[in-house]
């Protein structure tokens, strides 16, 4: 069994809250590295630390949102002006190449329609199917977040371990589910005890803590409140930069 190690790329909010890049989480360790969600600032993430945007060959998106899937057309276009040739598969929500295509227009006009260096692939999660996505087993589970598109919790096997991912999401009996015997969840937990629809609370999390069945809990996502009340949590957090060795 490898060494998985996992990244985090970028742990904050959709606002930068404590001055974090938006949702973007590396995997490396097994054949191939694999990068969970990419928010907007996800390619200045990558190359701050010495990650080459050129290695990434899968993506997996748990929901449709700017902050987790923004990146994706700077990543495509920074391959075609660097002469990548390695081709790319995107899994994502259904809708996922008309978003990013979508993207890839208002940002860039013109862009989505140029031929590409290399092939671009799209693949479409539907709840509870698993699916292969290179050197991972993906199993995406339905959570609630209004994005226009569904929204996923990932559970996601990789080298031999089982990383989840609850994405946006108020709280909902699938994550149970979906963190069940996992080596590590990364939870949202955007305030600390304040409930608002389809995101997650600290409270809540920690209410509900005793059923999520996986071996390590780590907090993402957390806005301005959340991080002032740090000292008062329970549950480890993520930071921009951190590495875990599972």
């Amino acid at each position: 069994m490898s060494q998985v190690q996992l990244r985090f790329l970028g742990s904050g909010d959709a606002f930068g809250s404590g001055g974090r890049c938006q949702t973007c989480i590396l995997l490396e360790g097994a054949s191939e590295p694999l990068l969970i969600d990419g928010g907007a600032s996800s390619l200045m993430a990558m190359k701050s630390v010495g990650v080459d945007p050129a290695e990434i060959s899968w993506i997996v998106l748990s929901h449709l949102h700017g902050d987790h899937f923004a990146g994706i057309p700077f990543l495509i276009l920074d391959g075609q002006f660097n002469r990548r040739e390695r081709p790319l598969c995107i899994a994502g929500p259904p809708g996922v190449r008309e978003r990013v295509e979508a993207a890839m227009e208002v940002l860039f006009p013109g862009s989505s329609r140029v031929t590409q260096r290399f092939a671009v692939e799209f693949v479409e999660l539907q709840d509870r199917v698993t699916i292969s996505v290179g050197p991972a087993v993906v199993t995406p589970f339905l959570v609630q977040h209004a994005c226009g598109a569904p929204p996923y919790a990932l559970r996601i096997e990789y080298g031999g371990k089982v990383i989840t991912y609850s994405g946006d999401t108020e709280w909902t009996e699938s994550l149970v589910d979906a963190a069940q015997g996992a080596d590590l969840f990364i939870c949202e937990a955007y305030f600390f005890e304040k409930k608002i629809r389809y995101h997650l609370d600290y409270q809540t999390l920690l209410h509900q803590r005793d059923r999520l069945e996986c071996r390590r809990l780590i907090l993402t996502h957390m806005s301005q409140d959340m991080l002032s009340r740090r000292a008062e949590l329970e549950i480890d957090c993520a930071e921009d930069g951190r590495i875990i060795v599972l």
